[in-house]
């Protein structure tokens, strides 16, 4: 908990403000997860703090939603086209990734649990999204998407979770599934 915590105040994640009059802060919670390795062994053991997303009323505390998610076909020809020809298939989880999402949104959240001030009476001022948030998995994409347009991807129009990078004779592919990345393409340097 006191590692998640720190990660949320080093990343300015919120402010600790009054809770201005007609306004209410959702909750929060705080949910543990035991992470595994391949042979279920135990890797680590992982707390987040959740924001109570479900109490967010639309067009109030948030407008559009949207979640990346691998249309099947994309998810059967990359691999596909991977194994055809060689390539090798990398798997990147981001961590803490919604926490790359600003919020166009004012989303006020009591307190995490075991990490109040004195003050009980301030509430977050959300400047980040966070997981639990129902714009959050749109914040996160739309920060992402920008940066690989950035780096020169280009926008799949058939599928918006696939990223496609072209450098002379080279392609990469990159798909995007809520916080994971497959990547895979013809020049590992270029992947790296």
């Amino acid at each position: 908990m006191r590692q998640e915590y720190d990660a949320l105040l080093k990343n300015k994640t919120w402010d600790l403000v009054s809770l201005p009059p007609n306004m209410q802060a959702i909750g929060c919670k705080w949910v543990f997860r035991v992470k595994e390795n391949v042979d279920g062994s135990i890797k680590r053991f992982k707390a987040q703090l959740v924001a109570k997303g479900f109490h967010q009323v639309h067009d109030f505390d948030f407008h559009e939603i949207f979640s990346p998610v691998i249309k099947p076909i994309t998810i059967r020809i990359i691999p596909t086209l991977a194994l055809f020809h060689g390539w090798k298939l990398f798997q990147l989880d981001v961590n803490n990734a919604f926490l790359n999402g600003s919020l166009e949104e004012t989303v006020f959240m009591t307190q995490p649990p075991s990490f109040e001030v004195a003050d009980k009476s301030l509430v977050c001022k959300l400047n980040k999204a966070i997981y639990g948030l129902k714009q959050a998995p749109r914040q996160w994409f739309d920060r992402l998407k920008s940066t690989l347009l950035q780096f020169g991807f280009i926008g799949s129009k058939s599928d918006s979770s696939l990223f496609i990078f072209h450098q002379q004779m080279h392609v990469v592919y990159l798909l995007v599934y809520v916080d994971d990345i497959i990547l895979t393409g013809s020049s590992p340097s270029l992947i790296q």
